[in-house]
């Protein structure tokens, strides 16, 4: 099944760059020989100026295991995220957006290739000793690699995880200017590592030894004592060092179009932020038991894991009002999302209701596995206060912004995705027909989605497992499977998942692809 040709709207940058074109090429007809060719490259140069500077500079901030209902403009109660919550009210909210996996790298390959993870080279996490993860191959096109031809500015801020460093996955060789965090999603486990990547130089924080990512409290430690804990904060908070880099970054390239990648590691745990993050929600009283588990433990886990995306949210904050002052707000587009669905927080997830009426969370391809917040904000070209309900994923984001850029005839056919500019410019768009979801990890999984169906494998390493089919229209929570009531469906959904998934050495669905251990 082959989606639709892309749709191709980018008639108000081809207006934009009109007046310098036709002064210059005015000029030239009025000219001698030898004028003529100088106005001629004038016009040329103008023509280029005008369009890079009239292209849009592109923010794609991207939070780290963020569940669909943990933002205040999608229906979280108790953690303050005012500035998101902003940028909804100011620009576009999806409904039905889904990340590229239910986990880190897979994901990250989806949305940076444009290919579904039927067709994607990294289909499950997979670390590189002593530092990294497996790395995309040197031929894959990545969005920064195609902006970057564009003459794009491009920079990726936080965690990277699809390479280790040197290798031809490394964010330096796939199309990045600059890159600054952790290169390994393991590293980024921790806020106060010892060290993060500058392009491809270590540069030490103020965090010696650096506290790790997986510590206990030793035996001698009293878990009802605040202080048992203090040895897991530490002082040079990684999450702001990243921060302070977007800002230079943006205040380098201002007067140049850029792409800024931004994959904050909030708020995939450890549960670590400095105090007066904390401070607001130690005051409310919760009752907050010490979490002993998931990676380093916490006195005040509740507290800090609000107080974790609060922060988060007030780098958004500091962005915007950067991008207003210096005149770049109306000619950005920022988009933010979630690399998958919220992490294994166990009773804090009921707590905060992070997924809502959603079934899963991360690692899963239920809903709450994947279904994730999306908002987009672009002044005077998305409606503010907008929804939509259309269809959509991670491989789409390549070929909008390439369409943002003028770029959409060099979307290379490897990729999976369509433009989504229509919907954000408000025009109608035919419904997708089909978005596929597979993942190697947690025993082997596949997903798909037809309009509000949703079809569902499991085990896929051990068999063959019986499709389950839920109506999202009637049932968000996925709790009653129908497939016995819609042969002709699931004859249909099963269709697509043969056809979508090819098989992969690195990363086979073992009953598919007859594999063994």
């Amino acid at each position: 099944m082959k989606l639709p040709n892309r749709i191709r709207a980018s008639a108000w940058l081809a207006s934009l760059m009109a007046p310098a074109l036709v002064a210059a090429t005015t000029l030239a007809q009025k000219a001698t020989p030898a004028a003529a060719e100088a106005a001629a490259q004038a016009a040329s140069r103008a023509t280029s100026d005008t369009a890079n500077r009239n292209r849009p500079n592109i923010v794609f901030i991207m939070a780290d295991d963020l569940g669909y209902r943990e933002l205040g403009s999608y229906g979280q109660k108790k953690i303050q995220t005012p500035h998101l919550d902003k940028l909804a009210s100011e620009g576009m909210r999806f409904l039905r957006h889904y990340a590229g996996s239910p986990v880190c790298a897979p994901s990250r390959c989806v949305l940076l290739t444009g290919r579904h993870p039927g067709h994607a080279e990294i289909r499950d996490n997979s670390e590189v000793k002593p530092e990294g993860q497996g790395p995309i191959s040197a031929q894959v096109p990545t969005i920064a690699s195609l902006l970057k031809k564009e003459g794009y500015v491009t920079g990726a801020f936080g965690k990277w995880g699809l390479g280790f460093p040197g290798s031809e996955g490394d964010p330096l060789k796939k199309g990045f200017d600059r890159f600054f965090g952790y290169n390994c999603q393991r590293h980024a486990h921790s806020y106060y590592p010892d060290y993060l990547w500058d392009d491809d130089k270590r540069i030490a924080l103020e965090n010696v030894p650096g506290i790790p990512g997986h510590g206990k409290l030793r035996k001698s430690d009293d878990p009802k004592d605040a202080k048992s804990y203090a040895r897991f904060i530490g002082k040079d908070f990684a999450s702001d060092r990243i921060a302070d880099q977007v800002m230079e970054f943006v205040r380098k390239n201002k007067d140049k179009p850029f792409f800024l990648y931004y994959p904050t590691i909030i708020p995939h745990l450890a549960l670590q932020v400095p105090e007066d993050s904390v401070a607001p929600y130690r005051k409310l009283g919760w009752d907050d038991p010490p979490a002993r588990a998931a990676y380093t433990p916490s006195f005040l886990p509740r507290a800090t894991y609000a107080g974790m995306i609060t922060r988060m949210d007030s780098y958004v904050g500091r962005l915007m009002a950067l991008l207003e002052e210096l005149d770049l707000d109306d000619n950005t587009i920022v988009i933010f999302t979630s690399d998958n669905g919220a992490t294994y927080l166990g009773p804090m997830a009921e707590f905060f209701d992070s997924v809502g009426e959603l079934r899963g969370l991360k690692g899963r391809s239920y809903e709450g596995g994947l279904r994730v917040p999306a908002i987009v904000r672009f002044p005077g070209k998305v409606k503010a206060g907008s929804v939509t309900e259309i269809l959509s994923g991670f491989e789409d984001w390549m070929p909008t912004l390439m369409d943002l850029a003028g770029a959409s005839a060099r979307v290379p056919e490897s990729c999976d995705g369509r433009s989504l500019l229509p919907t954000l410019l408000g025009k109608k768009q035919e419904a997708r027909p089909w978005l596929y979801r597979e993942f190697a990890g947690y025993g082997g999984q596949q997903a798909g989605w037809i309009g509000p169906w949703k079809a569902i494998r499991t085990g896929l390493h051990k068999k063959v497992s019986p499709i389950e089919l839920y109506d999202l229209s009637q049932d968000p929570g996925e709790t009653k499977n129908v497939a016995g009531d819609h042969a002709r469906l699931v004859a249909r959904f099963a269709e697509l998942f043969r056809q979508q998934h090819t098989p992969s050495k690195r990363f086979p669905l073992r009953a598919l692809d007859n594999k063994k251990d």
